[in-house]
């Protein structure tokens, strides 16, 4: 179909949620960074710190993950999505947010970049980090402990071993720039890296089918921050994502080489920093005639990390901002007040959802 014709079968808010601009988002090459490098850190600190004062979002290149690892998870995606929604049912969401959502399955149900009470269209495969069967937190039942469910291999032959190698390697490159954002922030370059001994890494195998008219409000996935640390996502084979400019007003269609990989920071990680880097709303817009498939990982400290205000973030004039608590604390209060699948919205002191 041509331009002029969606036009034609095209509501007021599909116009206005896809004449957006375009703006290109830095690019800052981690190659030596990654490795080790002292000097290479110290020089992708100060671009770092740059982006995460302002923008929030930029992308890397010299990542050293694979071209084919995401060609994989994208063949892996398409065929798990493509099984019937029985079957992908029969491993739907848990009580420790695990497992298969379907389309128009939650929204972000609190936020001051939207007012919209339209489902999300998207719908997902959420895979997390498994601790072992003896910790005492899987043992004790606490939630977002227990075991992701899969697929048997007879079913999908393959899947779960993809989709682990993936997240693997997503969790090891969040890890090795672990020293760029603590010399972003005047740190020493180790600082973070004993927060993450037991990392959590939350990894969504998304598609969002396409719909070329939008109900007002409609969207793939209403504007939200993202949870927790840092986030990495390879560009999808569809365009989608829309970034919330520095304005606080305007949305942009981001633009980037082909082979880098998008990274933006989560609201624990803003909290963590007193508000000096900044989580940034982004959304996503349902393609308008092919499935887009999305697979965004979210690299995160293990749960038991306490949060307390950086001491490079306060100081005179500058007190801070929010209230000392664990990342298991603000995971699950921030799920409960995200998604409607999760649980009933709470609030509490200091806690308004802002995204």
């Amino acid at each position: 179909m041509t331009a002029t014709a969606h036009a034609l079968t095209e509501s007021a808010f599909a116009r206005r949620a896809r004449d957006l601009p375009r703006k290109a988002l830095p690019v800052i090459d981690v190659g030596r960074a990654r490795l080790g490098n002292a000097a290479a850190i110290e020089e992708v600190a100060r671009q770092w710190r740059d982006v995460w004062e302002t923008l929030g979002f930029l992308c890397i290149v010299n990542h050293g993950v694979p071209p084919e690892k995401i060609t994989g998870m994208t063949e892996a995606a398409k065929r798990f999505h493509d099984l019937p929604l029985e079957t992908k049912m029969s491993v739907a969401v848990t009580h420790d947010q695990k497992g298969y959502v379907p389309a128009h399955g939650g929204l972000t149900t609190h936020s001051k970049f939207h007012n919209s009470k339209k489902l999300n269209t998207v719908e997902c495969l959420v895979l997390a980090t498994d601790y072992p069967a003896d910790d005492p937190n899987v043992v004790a039942g606490k939630r977002f402990y227990g075991h992701t469910p899969w697929l048997s291999e007879d079913v999908l032959p393959g899947f779960h071993a993809t989709c682990d190698d993936y997240m693997a390697t997503i969790t090891a490159l969040g890890k090795s720039l672990l020293p760029v954002w603590a010399r972003s922030l005047d740190l020493e370059a180790g600082f973070f890296n004993p927060f993450f001994e037991r990392s959590y890494t939350y990894f969504r195998v998304a598609k969002y089918g396409p719909k070329n008219d939008l109900d007002e409000g409609e969207m793939g996935s209403n504007a939200h921050c993202d949870t927790g640390f840092n986030t990495y996502l390879p560009p999808a084979n569809e365009e989608g994502l829309q970034i919330l400019d520095t304005d606080n007003e305007t949305w942009f269609w981001p633009e980037l080489p082909d082979d880098a990989i998008i990274v933006n920071l989560g609201m624990f990680l803003e909290r963590w920093t007193n508000k000096r880097f900044r989580a940034t709303p982004h959304r996503v817009v349902p393609p308008r005639e092919n499935d887009r498939y999305s697979f965004a990982c979210f690299v995160n400290p293990g749960f038991e990390t306490v949060g307390e205000c950086l001491p490079t973030c306060t100081g005179p004039g500058n007190p801070p901002q929010f209230p000392t608590q664990t990342y298991w604390e603000f995971f699950d209060w921030y799920m409960k007040n995200s998604y409607t699948h999760y649980g009933k919205l709470k609030t509490g002191e200091n806690n308004e959802v802002e995204a």
